[in-house]
């Protein structure tokens, strides 16, 4: 048998990922991959081109990862962990990102194949008014009053901000919640708790 039946046979003719039935192929998870469903997954030309870049990572498309993320398989476990890191900025991807659990070996295995974010040199990094670095979900806290233009009230000095999202193309703001408002924030006012 070749690997494309074997894991058709094992996917249900679906993509691992999304579910899709359609354009299938066999995507090899590296690094070290061979030619084994150990090392495999099928998946659909969406999900293939999102994942190597080719096309622009569409974050509602893989909110399937809601589903997949639980699969006992290792090589769609490792897959959807990677795929929740590079979409740690949204909130939903971030918390499934804590719940799932992997194995000692899968996490290593995962972990091995993420692209080392030290070399890329256009990262955008956010820090809080005392260089503290900030990730999505952190909780901080405003350092001043701030007028929230176009909401009609002041953000107070000392207001926690809890489950804050980085903004990607701007180092100088965050985006989170005050009075059931969800804000833009520049990080020189906030510190991080």
């Amino acid at each position: 048998m070749s690997l494309e039946t074997d894991l058709r046979a094992r996917a249900g003719d679906k993509c691992e990922l999304c579910g899709a039935s359609e354009n299938l192929s066999v995507f090899p998870v590296g690094p070290d991959a061979d030619d084994t469903a150990d090392r495999a997954l099928l998946a659909c030309q969406t999900c293939s081109d999102q994942m190597t870049g080719a096309a622009e990572l569409d974050g509602t498309h893989w909110r399937c990862l809601n589903e997949s993320a639980w699969s006992t398989e290792a090589p769609v476990q490792v897959t959807a962990w990677r795929m929740l890191k590079k979409l740690s900025a949204e909130t939903w991807a971030q918390d499934l990102l804590e719940m799932i659990y992997l194995d000692e070996e899968t996490q290593s295995w995962a972990e091995a194949g993420l692209e080392p974010a030290g070399d890329d040199e256009d990262a955008i990094v956010h820090k809080d008014t005392h260089g503290a670095v900030l990730s999505a979900g952190d909780t901080v806290t405003l350092i001043k009053d701030l007028k929230v233009k176009g909401a009609g009230f002041t953000a107070k000095r000392g207001t926690a901000v809890r489950n804050i999202a980085l903004v990607p193309d701007n180092a100088s703001h965050i985006e989170g919640r005050v009075n059931d408002q969800r804000i833009v924030i520049l990080t020189e006012f906030v510190k991080k708790n």
